[in-house]
């Protein structure tokens, strides 16, 4: 006895409303359409932002194969294939909705006119006010010549075939603003920057070699952003590994990036990237030669740090390999497996071992120009044939505290009890017991370390030393000269900011 059963559909203009709230922002849906032209095998893909207020357009054409009337029906469902349906090797779609998703993320209408070499023009469109008038909750694709005008149903005519997609009523991008708003259309310009440096970076893989495809963006070439600068010289590739997880091959190849000083001004700034260096260090996991994540540790319990901000790898996964990594709809986020996990750790920590050792050679060369000067911040002290441990007074900071202190008895009272109360015997016997268990001056929090180090050198530059002789005192203070890499970051950084 079959069991009794509703149908249950789902009504098309609240999905739709849902589907819009799936986090694309402009740049990583435009990424998703492209995804779409180069499995179709589009040489060439056209971006355009047209502003114009309320009635701004934004257009994606390519020369790729086309679609039939069959093919287009198929591709505009939502959840045009299934996530477990095995896909050709280059295909980089992964749900079946992204070209509807990403639309309609940024977009109330959408559009797509297609040919192929064969067949004439098929166009379809998704409108979303008139799906909510109808009050019917039916899923009505709108089709036909008659919702393009004249001049759009041309846009193809100069090519044998290719798809173009009109996005309009921007409502995420544009609102309700006028054409003549100037601080909208600076915002919708800003945009259009936004979407060519992501674009440069998530398909710099393809924008590049014999194949390479070319993008455009309002008819200006795309060039291509290479986080790995492989055509520099100074770059320094480690060894690349496989790894083998159900039965798929993970390629990873780590890359140290060259000190600035090793490379000119320009590939410095070009190669810092879209968020600037910091943020561009760790992970870079490919798919399809398609990049999906740019510059994460991967929650493998690494913080992003100025020292580390040179190591940079590239992970290669074939396209079966979705489910694994957890590849979410936008193809802008993936997590290791577990069974990954140790070993990407030990290649990260070779990596980051590896950038870290330039800054402390650089950190060893700057101390080497600006010549020895310790300042310490204790004094040992005998008396009596007694010791004793006192904070030094001349200490930059400390000066600085005591002389701008209002009043200065309490601290003065605190300062004497600090080296009254100093626990010697305790700290011999530990250090007796255990000689590797003390830890290292500021080793669980380089935030607070950083701040100390700035504060100091801002004291002594108000105490009126010159920054070359603070500088030298900072590579030799205690406990500033047991990270090399860090004062030398900082220092440069204090360099750069005083040039801009």
């Amino acid at each position: 006895m079959s069991p009794d059963f509703d149908i249950a559909s789902p009504g098309a203009a609240e999905l739709f409303e849902s589907l819009r709230a799936f986090g694309y922002d402009l740049p990583t849906a435009i990424a998703d359409i492209i995804d779409n032209s180069i499995t179709a095998k589009a040489r060439n893909i056209w971006i355009s932002l047209a502003w114009a207020g309320q009635n701004s357009r934004i257009t994606i054409r390519d020369d790729g194969e086309g679609m039939t009337e069959d093919a287009l029906l198929q591709a505009m469902r939502p959840g045009s294939l299934s996530p477990l349906a095995e896909r050709a090797k280059n295909d980089l779609g992964r749900f079946g909705l992204g070209m509807k998703t990403a639309s309609i993320s940024q977009c109330r209408c959408l559009t797509v006119m297609t040919k192929t070499k064969t067949l004439p023009v098929a166009i379809r469109r998704w409108d979303l006010d008139y799906i909510a008038s109808t009050g019917t909750g039916e899923w009505r694709l709108l089709k036909g010549a008659p919702l393009l005008d004249a001049n759009d149903r041309s846009a193809l005519d100069s090519q044998e075939q290719g798809t173009i997609l009109f996005w309009d009523r921007l409502d995420r991008l544009v609102g309700n603003a006028s054409s003549d708003d100037q601080v909208a259309q600076k915002h919708f310009r800003e945009r259009a920057d936004a979407v060519r440096d992501h674009l440069a970076m998530v398909f710099h893989r393809f924008l590049r070699g014999r194949n390479a495809i070319r993008l455009y963006i309002n008819d200006r070439p795309i060039e291509p952003w290479d986080p790995f600068l492989e055509d520099c010289d100074a770059v320094a590739p480690l060894p690349s590994e496989t790894l083998k997880i159900d039965g798929e091959a993970v390629e990873v190849k780590p890359f140290i990036l060259p000190h600035h000083s090793k490379i000119s001004t320009e590939t410095h700034a070009l190669a810092a990237g879209p968020r600037g260096w910091n943020a561009h260090q760790g992970f870079y996991i490919y798919r399809n030669r398609r990049l999906l994540v740019a510059g994460d540790w991967l929650g493998l319990g690494m913080q992003k740090e100025e020292h580390f901000k040179l190591a940079r790898i590239r992970i290669d996964l074939p396209s079966s390999s979705d489910l694994l990594w957890q590849i979410d709809v936008k193809k802008s986020r993936a997590r290791p497996p577990a069974a990954l996990r140790k070993d990407l750790l030990r290649i990260a920590r070779a990596a980051r071992s590896q950038a870290s050792s330039i800054y402390r050679h650089r950190g060893k060369v700057l101390q080497r120009k600006v010549g020895s000067n310790d300042v310490f911040l204790w004094n040992h002290v005998v008396r009596r044939g007694k010791t004793f441990y006192k904070i030094n007074r001349e200490h930059p900071i400390v000066r600085k505290v005591l002389d701008t202190a209002s009043d200065k008895a309490p601290l003065r009272a605190l300062i004497a009890l600090v080296e009254q109360t100093v626990p010697a015997p305790l700290i011999v016997i530990n250090n007796a017991e255990t000689p590797d268990g003390l830890g290292r001056p500021f080793e669980d929090s380089s935030s607070d370390l950083k701040e100390a180090m700035a504060e100091v050198f801002r004291a002594m530059i108000e105490d009126g030393r010159e920054r070359s002789d603070a500088a030298r005192a900072l590579l030799t203070m205690e406990p500033f000269n047991q990270y090399p890499e860090l004062v030398a970051v900082f220092l440069e950084e204090h360099s750069n900011k005083e040039t801009t």
